[in-house]
């Protein structure tokens, strides 16, 4: 019996504007991929590929028949965890300067970390945390949680 590889390559999100949330993570600093435009964009971060990717394509493709959602929180959240728990204020801090909407403040967690949420300019959430047992390489990449 064959396997499927322990891996997360790629997150698309569905984008009703992928030109506005272009800008939007590019203005995060986030590094875009060369061959990105406004009808595909794509950042790689720590080893995972965060792409764009116009919402009814990507239905016709991964949902066909199926309506589009209507738009709000999908029920699907998306995280950037940090390296301590002061730098889940700035990082959050930052992505509300370059247009996210808070969702909840940064606050201590009763499971020992710091986070706060925020939504980018399309609704898709994001939480920014802290989890002392967190690890990572060089790039960013998540080697241990726990």
């Amino acid at each position: 019996m064959s396997t499927v590889p322990s891996r997360l390559s790629v997150v698309t999100v569905g984008a009703r504007d992928v030109a506005a949330l272009r800008s939007f993570y590019r203005s995060l600093g986030w590094p875009e991929l060369p061959a990105s435009d406004d009808g595909w964009s794509a950042f790689l971060l720590g080893g995972v590929l965060f792409a764009l990717y116009p919402l009814p394509e990507l239905a016709a493709e991964a949902a066909p028949g199926v309506p589009v959602p209507a738009g709000g929180w999908s029920g699907v959240t998306l995280a950037c965890n940090v390296d301590s728990p002061d730098e889940v204020d700035t990082a959050f801090e930052a992505a509300v300067a370059a247009g996210a909407t808070v969702v909840a403040q940064p606050t201590d967690r009763s499971w020992g970390g710091r986070s706060g949420y925020i939504a980018d300019p399309e609704g898709n959430r994001w939480e920014i945390a802290w989890a002392g047992t967190a690890r990572f390489d060089e790039r960013g990449a998540l080697l241990s949680f726990g």
